[in-house]
């Protein structure tokens, strides 16, 4: 009996029927759809890169710096997201940042010159910027018990969506350009926006949203709201200052700065180093989020059983090796298998975050967690600069073993990195 409920095919349904209880199967859905789109068509545009550089003829640094944008703005926007979690809720951020998305893939659709493009470019990240934290939290808030296997469902989705949308933005590009291949997605985002409206619970209110005594604002002194304010700061730095927070962000910022620099300028290097066509590099750009997604799904369940420290140092130290091999192999089966194997260091994501999320304080959880995604995002973002600058000096090979190094010293960190403990609804309680 013990055994066929320890089966794979047990535990699954266990989980499953975790996730779907109390109406919140359409939630996860939900959250998971609106991350299809964003994280995905954040893929898509260095997935068009060599199309876009027809049209706008700049060097690879600046392409890079590019992608940096992209990634700088949406880490800007990490910060105000996560303290407006807190302020307003989940439901109204996630509508707003996937409505904001739809109006900045229409922008591109008409960008004239280089400038309007990287204005959209801009305009996107802080879009796409805004919906992280509050599908971080309301998964923490909603999947209390199962929050390893909610992130690795929605962030599985977002991995989808990089997956499905840049070979298949590549392969539109061939009859209505890249301009017209963005456009294609505004549908997407507004259904998305719906669905988010429809299913997300609104946040239940914790009284007066402003940190203090508690008395009216009207009437409160200024001395008063700083006061308030100031402790309501201290509470956050305490928070993610946290020996367990502090390693887990550290190693997740070098995981991250090596994902930036890889995604950047993987479909480029495919097409100018490996000879492969457009549409082939832009497949094989998917297959890597399709292996991620794979991953994602898996490694949140396995984090939630084995422990995250440790699945997420072998996680590390298997994306070693491929990066390593990449400038060497040149057959496109070869490479088929490093790029599916590389996937696999995706599912770094959703096993941080739960892992980061849960040990917040509730009081201060939007605040501290948009605070910490700043950080991560902000150092990974110049990845891509770094990469695109030994690319001009023709290092790709060096800059492949770069990411290497740095995925290996993440691989350490994680190994040192103290289970969690018991949490609930984002309070340690056991520590540190």
């Amino acid at each position: 009996m013990s055994s066929s409920q320890d089966s794979p095919v047990a535990r699954a349904s266990t989980v499953v029927a975790a996730l779907r209880g109390d109406g919140r199967g359409w939630t996860l859905l939900a959250i998971a759809g609106g991350w299809f789109f964003s994280l995905g068509l954040r893929f898509v545009i260095p997935a068009l890169l060599p199309a876009i550089r027809r049209d706008f003829p700049v060097s690879e640094t600046v392409a890079g710096a590019a992608i940096t944008l992209l990634w700088i703005t949406y880490a800007a926007m990490q910060f105000p997201a996560g303290a407006l979690v807190d302020r307003v809720g989940e439901r109204t951020l996630l509508v707003t940042s996937v409505t904001a998305g739809a109006l900045t893939m229409a922008v591109y659709a008409f960008s004239p010159t280089f400038a309007v493009f990287l204005v959209a470019t801009g305009a996107f990240g802080l879009a796409s910027g805004l919906y992280g934290p509050p599908r971080g939290i309301a998964l923490s808030r909603i999947y209390v018990e199962r929050d390893g296997a909610a992130f690795g469902i929605a962030l599985a989705a977002g991995s989808i969506g990089a997956a499905l949308l840049p070979p298949l933005a590549t392969y539109a590009t061939g009859y209505v350009g890249w301009r017209g291949a963005l456009a294609l997605t505004v549908p997407g985002f507004v259904l998305a926006g719906v669905a988010l409206w429809a299913f997300v619970p609104e946040r239940e209110s914790d009284g007066d949203p402003n940190p203090g005594d508690g008395a009216p604002t009207a009437d409160r002194t200024v001395e008063d709201i700083a006061t308030g304010l100031h402790a309501h700061a201290s509470a956050v730095r305490r928070a993610v200052s946290s020996r367990k927070v502090g390693l887990a962000v550290l190693g997740t910022t070098l995981m991250l700065f090596v994902f930036q620099g890889l995604t950047a300028f993987l479909t480029t290097y495919l097409v100018t180093a490996k000879g492969l066509t457009e549409t082939t590099a832009g497949t094989l750009f998917g297959l890597l989020f399709l292996s991620a997604a794979m991953s994602q799904s898996a490694g949140g369940a396995l984090a939630d059983r084995f422990g995250h420290g440790r699945v997420l140092a072998a996680v590390s130290f298997v994306g070693v090796v491929p990066l390593l091999a990449l400038p060497y192999v040149t057959s496109l089966p070869g490479l088929v298998l490093i790029v599916l194997v590389l996937g696999i260091r995706l599912s770094v994501g959703p096993i941080s975050n739960a892992y980061i999320v849960s040990l917040l304080p509730a009081d201060v959880q939007g605040t501290a967690w948009g605070t910490v995604r700043t950080s991560l995002f902000v150092v990974g973002a110049f990845g891509s600069t770094a990469v695109g600058a030994m690319a001009d000096a023709d290092l790709y090979a060096p800059a492949f073993g770069l990411l290497a190094a740095i995925t290996g010293v993440a691989g350490v960190v994680y190994a040192f990195l103290p289970e969690r403990g018991n949490v609930r609804g984002g309070n340690e309680t056991a520590d540190a």
